[in-house]
């Protein structure tokens, strides 16, 4: 694998126009310690057994600088005998020119839909062209994507996407996994599903046997409950990382139309999240410079007995915004979350204690991606009506830049925007306006009957 990872970087160095481009194994933007094993894993078993001529690169799907925030995907590394030095990020390749050039193919790893150019990083923002190039999706998440005959999905919801690359390798070409490769795979599906334990709810029967399978075959790998442990101590390890570090080390995002939010696990108690001095103005702060109308943080720690404790904290500087994301919260049922309230210092925060601890991301991201098309829906249909109330006065005003705008203006884009401007009714119309309307209508039917 060492030798596989130095290649990759060569190729990328050498990247000619003339050569046949890359078979880029991609994860998703949160890069946990999933997303980044199945990346690696797969682009490995791909160099062993693909015979396209494209160069298979596993790249994370995060900024280099972003990668110590990742403490658990950094510890593992090193015990396994690599280097990140080695890795490729995504701000280091550039998909988009790859892909106009038709030298890029893509396979998807630990999600299913790349997300739209409004949901992703700076360096990600081509993420919604690059469709056509999707040629695989290995997946444990819901499936979002739209069936199609040129794109093979393998999409089950065990504990660990490296689970399902496990198999793939195992069943295809078992030839390709040493000690490096099968101790990133297990230490993952280990982590994934909570040390195999059934009370936390990850682990399913594919998950167990898989990492049987690979105790078996080398049995040279660190014993199970010590690998847990040291990966779960890293992975709890923000020792002094800032708010905003924080947020980034394990963050996806969602939006839609005009509202974009960000949801963060944060490896603490909520208690201990919200004493962070002057909390609330550095997720203003946070919100403003990566442009989020929301946070949704869901905290993880673990009570006496070594069993999963779960809150969750919504903030927005929007009443309006806040509002509704916590209500969506409250009033799921797929899963229910069985959020308690708790008491917040800020009043741009809505706390709760989250009573179905086997609820993780994964289960609430449909929630919330569900809320956001509803949402959007209902802002399409208000825009719907104002539309057909303001457009013609937008325009007689347009030819005529001396008269006062006296017209309701659509809603703005802005989170400070705390309504929709007919929440109070449509426009008042007044008789004499009617009849002058009624009037012109009919003085243009008797001219069209003359001609």
């Amino acid at each position: 694998m060492d030798i596989f990872l130095k290649s990759c970087r060569n190729e990328l160095k050498g990247n000619a126009e003339g050569s046949p481009g890359f078979h880029v194994v991609l994860g998703n933007e949160a890069c946990d310690l999933d997303s980044m094993v199945s990346a690696l894993a797969y682009a490995y078993f791909l160099s062993k057994t693909l015979d396209s001529g494209k160069v298979p690169l596993p790249v994370l799907n995060i900024p280099r600088q972003e990668f110590p925030l990742r403490t658990d995907n950094a510890f593992l590394l090193r015990e396994s005998g690599l280097s990140q030095d080695d890795l490729v990020f995504r701000d280091e390749v550039d998909l988009g020119s790859l892909h106009r050039a038709g030298r890029l193919d893509l396979t998807l790893v630990d999600h299913n839909v790349l997300p739209s150019s409004d949901c992703v990083a700076v360096c990600c923002s081509s993420d919604c062209d690059l469709e056509e190039a999707v040629l695989e999706v290995i997946d444990h998440h819901l499936l979002e994507r739209k069936p199609s005959p040129s794109c093979p999905v393998t999409v089950e919801t065990v504990g660990s996407c490296s689970t399902l690359v496990a198999e793939r390798i195992i069943q295809k070409a078992p030839e390709v996994l040493d000690q490096q490769v099968a101790q990133l795979l297990y230490g993952t599906i280990v982590l994934d599903c909570v040390n195999m334990a059934p009370e936390a709810g990850k682990v399913t029967p594919k998950d167990s046997q898989y990492a049987g399978l690979l105790e078996t075959h080398f049995p040279n790998l660190p014993p199970r409950g010590v690998l847990f442990q040291s990966l779960q101590n890293a992975k709890f390890d923000v020792s002094g990382l800032t708010t905003e570090q924080m947020l980034l080390k394990d963050m996806k995002v969602a939006s839609e139309g005009d509202l974009r939010l960000a949801v963060s696990v944060i490896y603490m108690t909520l208690e201990a999240f919200l004493q962070r001095r002057s909390l609330q103005q550095e997720l203003c702060e946070f919100c403003h410079k990566h442009s989020y109308n929301l946070v949704v943080a869901m905290t993880i720690s673990f009570n006496d007995n070594k069993e999963p404790f779960r809150q969750l904290a919504v903030y927005s500087s929007s009443t309006l915004y806040r509002g509704e994301m916590s209500q969506a919260l409250e009033q799921a049922q797929r899963p229910s979350l069985s959020l308690s309230p708790m008491s917040s210092p800020y009043s741009d925060i809505r706390a709760y204690l989250q009573g179905n601890t086997l609820a993780s991301r994964k289960k609430v991201l449909p929630i919330i991606k569900d809320f956001l098309r509803d949402r959007e829906r209902r802002e399409v249909h208000c825009g719907t009506l104002e539309e057909s109330y303001e457009v013609p006065q937008q325009r007689a005003y347009t030819e005529d830049a001396g008269i006062e705008d006296s017209y309701f203006p659509p809603t703005p884009m802005n989170s400070l925007v705390e309504g929709c401007p007919l929440d109070n009714g449509l426009p008042k119309i007044s008789a004499e306006a009617l009849t002058e309307k009624f009037s012109k209508m009919a003085s243009e039917e008797e001219n069209a009957g003359g001609l």
